[in-house]
């Protein structure tokens, strides 16, 4: 499964809304307790074809999980949208 944004940039990006990303994310929380693991993060980030999705994955949480409980929780989805559109090519736009 893919990441199903609006489009694709010319320069490769997906484009979506922070809530498209959201969403999209929280279909990974495969045990539903309302927090993405470093293993849903690697499904999710595997998912989109990117390469080292278990090294991706890693520095993701490391970058996201500001409580470093393990988890990204709701509070800390915003880091890791961040961090998508840096290092993931996900390119965030607002209507």
């Amino acid at each position: 499964m893919a990441i199903k944004s609006r489009s694709i940039a010319s320069d490769g990006e997906r484009v979506m809304t922070t809530e498209e990303l959201k969403k999209w994310l929280k279909k990974f929380d495969t045990d539903k307790d309302g927090r993405i693991s470093k293993e849903e993060l690697r499904q999710a980030i595997r998912a989109t074809g990117e390469r080292f999705a278990t090294f991706k994955s890693r520095r993701a949480l490391q970058s996201a999980d500001v409580n470093q409980d393990g988890y990204i929780g709701e509070e800390e989805l915003d880091n890791l949208v961040e961090f998508a559109q840096k290092h993931l090519g996900v390119k965030i736009i607002q209507f």
